[in-house]
């Protein structure tokens, strides 16, 4: 079996028209734009947001747990009709662009009200709306790969999303606590990077669309069915599908409370943790950067996938094993390296599979928001079940992270296991 190719018709039933490649100055942009999305997105999840909570109501570390979860669930419901929604937008600016322009703005606006909200009630409802906004752009930029990116660049630029996606975050964390000290700044500045890059995108990179002829009109039918598919006719699509999901439920177990797990850890006041996760996350750079490109040209060299999917789960399993009996701050850095490394190079293989096996390139940006469940439904459901999770034998304020990086590590090989045993179009 080899790497489904772009031909007109393919394994799995797929429609799919050849694609011409991509220029270099567009994927520059592209991954820019891929930057400064992940900054402004992932930075209020991994540092921002606790600060936020912890002075609102501290001590209630579930709350954070409760504010993310909630936001993933809305955004979950709603994916699919941004989804469908570009796919049938004709204007002058593309089928994506103004998505991702209007997705952008509507998140820096919300990221502005968090810093200045005097409830956690405010702050979490603001964090829906900026849920929905950068989602709603990181999505799109998918969208756009799966339009313009052909078989034979895939796994490189797969490996460029996930690398800028990893290190975006880690460098917005080291810019955040050198201005830990103001919360408008800790929140306002990752969002301005944001809007930025993606306005050098919008300005400098081609034309996103191609000709897509008149798009099926819009039914309550259609838009049901968006957010659906049928696993017996895309088998591969399926089976990706749910070894993404075990994947990323682990992901999430083992990184949603990392700015309370290494407060706890390492004996820390919240608010001093910043430079912490900015040390382990610049050096664990290099091992994103590893993991992300390494895997992703090797993929692409070696025509083979799966293999790959399964070698990132196994060095999660590393990580987390490490992290969950770690105690002292050189241990959490060879935890925290390893899982880097590994969330790098399942991310950038994995979403080359996605790319392979989508059913058809026409509605590719209903199937990236199907895709996206298996991404954002743990990351609802795994802040929600956590909680419960490290209070089993929490002794005082001590909670059980053990017990959670655990059952993170064991989800993720299971993900990576599905993925290499059970899809059969791609090597």
């Amino acid at each position: 079996m080899t790497l489904a190719a772009d031909d007109p018709a393919t394994d799995e039933g797929r429609t799919v028209e050849p694609v011409q490649k991509a220029s270099g100055r567009y994927v520059f942009w592209m991954m820019a734009a891929n930057f400064g999305v992940s900054m402004a997105f992932i930075v209020p999840v991994a540092f921002s947001l606790a600060v936020r909570i912890d002075e609102l109501a501290p001590g209630r570390e579930e709350v954070l747990g409760y504010v993310t979860g909630t936001a993933q669930a809305i955004y979950l419901i709603l994916s699919p009709l941004v989804g469908v929604w570009s796919d049938r937008t004709r204007s002058r600016f593309g089928r994506r662009r103004p998505f991702l322009l209007a997705g952008t703005l509507l998140g820096l606006a919300a990221l502005f009200a968090i810093a200045v909200a005097p409830t956690v009630l405010l702050v979490g409802a603001c964090w829906v709306v900026a849920m929905l906004g950068w989602a709603t752009a990181s999505q799109i930029i998918l969208s756009i790969q799966a339009d313009r990116i052909p078989e034979e660049q895939r796994g490189k630029i797969s490996g460029f999303t996930g690398l800028t996606g990893q290190i975006a975050p880690i460098i917005g964390v080291g810019i955040t606590s050198l201005v830990s000290g103001s919360t408008f700044l800790v929140f306002v500045l990752p969002g301005l990077v944001g809007v930025a890059l993606v306005a050098v995108f919008l300005t400098f990179g081609n034309d996103d669309s191609r000709d897509v002829g008149t798009p099926a009109p819009v039914s309550a039918r259609s838009l049901l069915s968006s957010y659906l598919f049928n696993p017996r006719k895309y088998p591969d699509f399926g089976w990706n599908w749910l070894g993404r999901l075990a994947f990323f439920m682990g992901l999430y177990f083992n990184t949603t409370f990392t700015t309370f797990f290494y407060a706890q850890r390492l004996d820390l006041p919240v608010r001093e943790v910043a430079g912490t996760v900015a040390i382990i996350g610049v050096i664990g750079v290099v091992a994103a950067t590893a993991g992300a490109i390494g895997g992703g040209f090797l993929s692409d060299k070696l025509r083979r996938r799966r293999l790959f999917a399964l070698i990132g789960a196994i060095f999660f399993v590393a990580g987390a094993i490490v992290e969950a009996f770690a105690h002292s701050f050189p241990t959490l850095l060879v935890g925290s390296v390893l899982m880097q490394l590994a969330i790098a190079f399942f991310s950038a293989v994995d979403q080359a599979i996605v790319l392979a096996v989508i059913p058809s390139r026409e509605e590719s940006g209903r199937y990236i928001a199907v895709v996206q469940f298996a991404h954002k439904l743990p990351s609802a459901v795994a802040p929600l079940i956590a909680p419960f999770i490290i209070a089993v034998g929490a002794v005082g304020g001590e909670k059980n992270y053990t017990l959670l990086y655990l059952t993170g590590a064991v989800l993720a090989l299971i993900g990576g296991l599905i993925v290499f045993t059970r899809i059969k179009s791609v090597r």
